[in-house]
């Protein structure tokens, strides 16, 4: 279910407005990447893209991982209760 971006046939051209601190830091940033600022955009955006759709697929999994259950005031104390456990088992607070 990997959507692709367009690739387009011409490339396409877009000018954007950014504070002169950002405009410095990314092109700091891309140079320091070997990369020019359109290419580290672009990263960032395809970056972007696939953590969305990792994101939505790590949903999707949760909810077709089984039966839900019911997470009212017992279940988060029973959480709670465990955690606490645990914690003095390894001795870390």
């Amino acid at each position: 279910m990997k959507k692709e971006l367009p690739r387009p046939v011409a490339e396409a051209k877009m000018s954007i407005t950014v504070h002169p601190e950002l405009e410095a830091r990314l092109r700091e940033k891309a140079q320091a990447e070997g990369l020019t600022v359109e290419a580290y955009v672009e990263r960032l955006l395809r970056s972007d893209q696939q953590a969305d759709e990792e994101l939505e697929s790590l949903a999707l999994e949760g909810l077709n991982s089984g039966e839900p259950i019911e997470a009212g005031t017992g279940y988060w104390e029973e959480k709670h209760r465990r955690l606490n456990e645990r914690l003095k088992k390894t001795g870390a607070r």
